[in-house]
């Protein structure tokens, strides 16, 4: 399985139930849980009692931003992308969207400090939850694209199941951001089915997102494994395959980016990777 094993990574609380992770990752996840719990979990002042259930907030109105980029095509590019040209050095770092908001906003921080722009793939049920980090990726120079709606395996659904699973999560884009996203990639595969790259053609993408270089760090292999995973097979116009809701994730992307910068490699968004 090349995608999170059992649907969306696990939370902060079930990775700490696997086993002790990395001291660096450990003190990143937890210092964006810092201001609200002390030492032991006991709250710090008086409980305040929760308020009744409610609608869900809606979001922002995107009236008065700037809609987010459309998909594009790129000629002689095939429908199915793996990686860019490999004669510039930029590689584009991708990242499933899904898991705790933390974790994806320490990861985006990271990035962004070291002049980096990624590529969010995102899960709609995940934008359904935080549709606030929608905006809080493009506001941060990145772009957004399309995961599916549930992150359930795509290549063994009907063609009308495949089709679903792209558009409701292109309708949750298009109301978050006033685009479908620039990019699908499909979920639980790295490589799209020749019935799912039908779907996504008729949903509105030129091109199907796929990767040549993986992580593997949704299995919390540890923050050094998971930058020899990636520094061992990076290469011009490498299209990394990454995670958000992994603490291992957060810890490796400082070592990672000196690395790349150290390599004259730089990290850009897929569509920046593929613009001549």
């Amino acid at each position: 399985m090349l995608c999170y094993p059992g649907g969306l990574p696990p939370t902060p609380r079930a990775i700490g139930r696997r086993g002790a992770l990395r001291s660096a990752a450990a003190a990143v996840v937890a210092g964006a849980f810092a201001s609200g719990c002390s030492a032991g979990g006991a709250s710090r002042g008086p409980v305040t009692p929760a308020a009744p259930p409610g609608p869900a907030a809606p979001a922002a109105p995107t009236k008065h931003r700037r809609p987010a980029p459309a998909p594009r095509a790129f000629p002689g590019q095939p429908f199915r992308i793996g990686h860019g040209p490999r004669d510039r050095a930029r590689v584009a770092l991708t990242f499933h969207g899904g898991g705790d908001p933390a974790t994806a906003r320490s990861v985006l921080s990271e990035a962004e400090r070291a002049g980096a722009r990624v590529t969010v793939l995102a899960v709609g049920s995940w934008l359904d939850a935080h549709p606030q980090l929608a905006r809080r990726i493009l506001d941060g120079g990145h772009e957004l694209g399309n995961h599916t709606q549930r992150h359930l395996t795509i290549s063994e659904m009907t063609e009308a199941e495949a089709y679903a699973e792209i558009t409701d999560c292109a309708q949750r884009l298009r109301r978050l951001t006033g685009s479908i996203g620039t990019w699908f990639r499909p979920s639980r595969s790295r490589f799209a089915a020749p019935s799912v790259q039908r779907q996504a053609r008729r949903a509105g993408y030129p091109h199907v997102l796929s990767y040549d270089v993986d992580s593997l760090d949704f299995t919390s292999p540890g923050a050094a494994a998971v930058i020899r995973n990636v520094t061992g097979a990076i290469r011009n116009g490498s299209v990394v395959s990454l995670h958000f809701g992994y603490a291992d994730t957060v810890a490796a992307m400082p070592g990672l980016l000196e690395e790349l910068a150290r390599r004259e490699l730089r990290a850009v968004t897929t569509t920046e990777l593929l613009t001549p």
